[in-house]
């Protein structure tokens, strides 16, 4: 398979309902070079991403597993900060409340004011942890 078309298939297998998707290098049988593509899926996104995968890669067989998920408590919201109203997620772990700004908003924020990525990230990391970015 090309490896240009990595990154399109791990979008195409995200758009088609997978949570993740990646690839790792691995040495094959003979010594041969590979890549394992793995993705995470709930069985109602199965078809779709079985779909994707025989339809833009090489392969002609699939190992299919299932596994359990945990997560933790979550929840979305909207906080007030020096950059703006951005998207955050609010994790509790431990009884305590953390909370994160969602990536795209932070991209989106360094590409709207020219202001490196770390920084805007560090910003309203600080921000939303010292309870200045208020919800």
């Amino acid at each position: 398979m090309n490896p240009q078309a990595y990154p399109y298939v791990i979008e195409l297998l995200l758009g088609a309902g997978a949570h993740d998707a990646y690839m790792v290098p691995i040495i094959m049988k003979k010594g041969r070079p590979g890549i394992l593509l793995s993705a995470m899926v709930a069985r109602t996104h199965l078809e779709a991403v079985v779909g994707v995968l025989y339809r833009e890669t090489s392969t002609i067989g699939l190992r299919i597993q299932q596994t359990g998920r945990r997560k933790l408590p979550r929840r979305h919201l909207e906080a007030v900060t020096s950059l703006g109203t951005v998207k955050a997620k609010a994790v509790t772990r431990d009884g305590r409340e953390v909370v994160t700004p969602e990536y795209e908003e932070c991209k989106r924020i360094a590409s709207e004011r020219n202001i490196p990525l770390l920084d805007v990230m560090k910003t309203l990391e600080r921000e939303l942890r010292e309870g200045t970015g208020t919800a």
